[in-house]
């Protein structure tokens, strides 16, 4: 059983909030109690998801401007993060960039932010807010992977830089796992499939636990596996692949 109560009054900073996955997770983050800190590149989209989360829970949620493409802009977030929070108490590292497979070359900039955004700007950012996790009695790094980045994962439609981010970033959640034993610090992963993008109250959010064997994975589907992962007693650390028929690791599709 999740028990939810344990996410009251927590701080979380979710990156790549702005839509999708992130947008999702921030706003049931706050329906559940936590304090999101919303971080993305475009501020208007921030503030769509902030709204919302005022309009659903009466949270003025903070938003931090971030391109975990670029290292300065890291640096930027990380010490605002500091000037503005003693502690985080989760940070969930959901931001990355899609790049699918092409007949044509990719451009230098579309290959460098793929990697960058998923590890460089992503440990940066990690390694930044390490301090204020440490001040956190139940501090946790959640890593959203994929089913790409899992060993001897088909590439199907991706692309090679993108393929190959996702599996350092796999790394990079076994690596600070690693190197974060012995502290109070966990490294869960979730590797989502290819999802359908929901969002939360709607019927399709409500009616994701009824479908059946063979249809799409969901938003609500990562989202509960996050909360589940965040609230196992702090002994367990867990990593979780989510799959499905469609989308899946044995489908014709694969994020």
């Amino acid at each position: 059983m999740i028990s939810l109560q344990k996410l009251e009054g927590s701080v979380v900073v979710v990156t790549g909030a702005g839509r999708g996955l992130g947008a999702a997770l921030a706003i049931s983050l706050a329906e559940v109690g936590s304090r999101p800190i919303l971080c993305g590149r475009r501020r208007e989209a921030l503030e769509g998801v902030a709204s919302t989360i005022l309009e659903r829970t009466g949270l003025q949620a903070k938003l931090v401007e971030l391109d975990l493409g670029d290292a300065a802009s890291v640096a930027r977030a990380v010490a605002q993060l500091k000037a503005e929070h003693e502690v985080v108490d989760i940070l969930i590292n959901n931001g990355a960039m899609w790049l699918e497979r092409s007949e044509e070359d990719h451009h230098p900039e579309e290959v460098l932010g793929v990697v960058n955004a998923a590890v460089s700007g992503t440990f940066l950012l990690t390694q930044g807010l390490m301090p204020l996790l440490h001040g956190s009695v139940r501090p946790d790094i959640v890593t959203i992977g994929s089913i790409g980045g899992l060993p001897n994962a088909a590439i199907q439609t991706v692309s090679v830089p993108f393929y190959a981010a996702k599996r350092a970033q796999a790394a990079l959640a076994e690596g600070l796992a690693q190197m974060l034993v012995g502290t109070p610090v966990r490294s869960p992963v979730v590797h989502p499939p290819y999802l359908e993008d929901i969002e939360p109250g709607g019927e399709a959010w409500e009616s994701a636990s009824q479908r059946r064997k063979g249809e799409r994975a969901t938003n609500r589907d990562i989202v509960d596996a996050v909360l589940l992962a965040v609230t196992r007693p702090r002994h367990v650390s867990l990593s979780i692949i989510v799959d499905a028929d469609e989308g899946g690791r044995f489908s014709s599709t694969q994020a």
